[in-house]
């Protein structure tokens, strides 16, 4: 097994990478079959069926950029049946030197997993016991804290099981449970977004008030980004250096605000890919940074 698993912050130097790409949608969005999760999740995000061909080629550019930029790229084995498949991030989070499977709040996510043991990803497994937690809601802002935000998809139990889990594993950090004002969630990561030591993007509107001010306290600059920016999944970058952050194309204000700030920013076309509430960072499992 590979030892090199490492992941200090959101935005230290991606070196290694686990994506995978999509397959078929598969998802009934309407009717009696729809699950209760996604019905509630409708109300707050925009959900569409996506053409797995063009969402595959804009992945393929995400990949050549990352290539570019020295990332080890790991291609994970399909998971037959799961139109969520090429958000890898969900499945499974690196904190530190421990790489956690997600305790993953659908069932019918649950073969998406299995690929986190192929030898190609070689990499060591610490399982939770108790709870949900997905990794579209586990942020690292600093070296000192794990933000968990309590989505859709990850619980209370789930928080306590990762707070509980972390010193027996030799990692000494705080868990931040985040609190949202409105249900239907996705993951944090569609609200919060680290892009750099102290900076974040931030969707207001959804946190409470306590939350708010405890943001305000805890980051240097914040950006704040409108619903519309939020529904469109703009929110959800991936900085992948101190000083560099990838975003979608069409995000405008967004990136110029970024750049305001000293950051290089990066596009890439992800239109398709958002079709369903995900983009830049739901694509990505890193496994290092340094």
């Amino acid at each position: 097994m590979r030892s090199d698993v490492h992941v200090a912050t959101e935005y230290g130097a991606l070196k290694r990478v686990a994506m995978r790409h999509a397959g078929d949608f598969t998802r009934p969005l309407d009717g009696p079959d729809v699950h209760p999760v996604l019905a509630r999740q409708q109300a707050s995000s925009n959900w569409a069926p996506y053409d797995p061909a063009t969402v595959r080629a804009q992945q393929d550019q995400l990949i050549g950029l990352l290539r570019d930029r020295g990332a080890d790229v790991v291609l994970l084995p399909t998971a037959p049946g799961c139109s969520t498949q090429h958000y890898p991030r969900d499945i499974a989070f690196a904190v530190d030197h421990v790489l956690f499977r997600a305790r993953l709040n659908s069932a019918h996510r649950l073969p998406e997993t299995d690929a986190l043991t192929d030898p190609a990803l070689g990499v060591q497994l610490v399982d939770l016991t108790r709870g949900t937690i997905e990794g579209g809601d586990v942020l690292l802002p600093d070296t000192a804290r794990v933000l968990v935000g309590l989505s859709e998809e990850t619980s209370p139990d789930g928080v306590d099981a990762l707070q509980e889990a972390l010193p027996r594993h030799g990692v000494d950090r705080e868990v931040v449970p985040v609190r949202f004002a409105v249900d239907g969630i996705v993951h944090l990561d569609d609200h919060l977004a680290v892009v750099a030591p102290g900076t974040a993007l931030i969707h207001r509107e959804v946190f409470t008030a306590d939350q708010n001010r405890w943001f305000d306290a805890h980051f240097d600059d914040l950006v704040p980004v409108t619903d519309a920016e939020a529904l469109a999944v703009q929110v959800n970058v991936l900085a992948i250096a101190p000083t560099t952050v990838v975003v979608a194309a069409g995000s405008d204000r967004i990136a110029a605000a970024l750049a305001a700030l000293g950051l290089e920013v990066l596009t890439v076309d992800y239109s398709e890919v958002t079709r369903i509430p995900g983009s830049l960072r739901c694509t990505t499992l890193p496994l290092l940074r340094t």
